[in-house]
């Protein structure tokens, strides 16, 4: 049975982002975070070696966001789901990934900026 393991508005001070101010200063980030186990053997014998650990995800991405710097969310979306369709030694069958930037310099009011990016593990 396909167990999905959710982390929502895991929160990264970085400093992506295509102006010089962006890079300079730095922003927030949120990052959410799905991915899929096969989570029976995990559930069953409640053992956490047969299943993804959520708190060394969450570190993974926040090691990943604050790293080298990139221009486009969607770039720092795709980085971040091949690490979850890479996490936990091929346990993850597939994985969605958000990365919202809700300061992002819009000259407009409004409330968030998100890429999602998602895919599956080929067999």
């Amino acid at each position: 049975m396909q167990h999905k393991i959710k982390i929502t508005g895991l929160r990264v001070f970085a400093h992506h982002g295509v102006f010089d101010f962006e890079r300079q200063n730095g922003q927030d980030f949120y990052i959410d975070a799905s991915i899929w186990v096969n989570g029976d053997k995990a559930a069953f014998n409640d053992d956490l070696r047969f299943t993804a650990h959520y708190g060394d995800l969450a570190k993974a991405i926040v090691e990943n966001v604050k790293g080298e710097p990139v221009d486009l969310i969607e770039t720092l979306a795709q980085r971040l789901l091949d690490l979850a369709l890479n996490f936990g030694g091929g346990i993850v069958t597939k994985a969605k990934i958000t990365v919202h930037k809700p300061d992002a310099p819009i000259l407009y009011e409004f409330q968030d900026v998100s890429v999602t990016v998602k895919a599956r593990r080929d067999a």
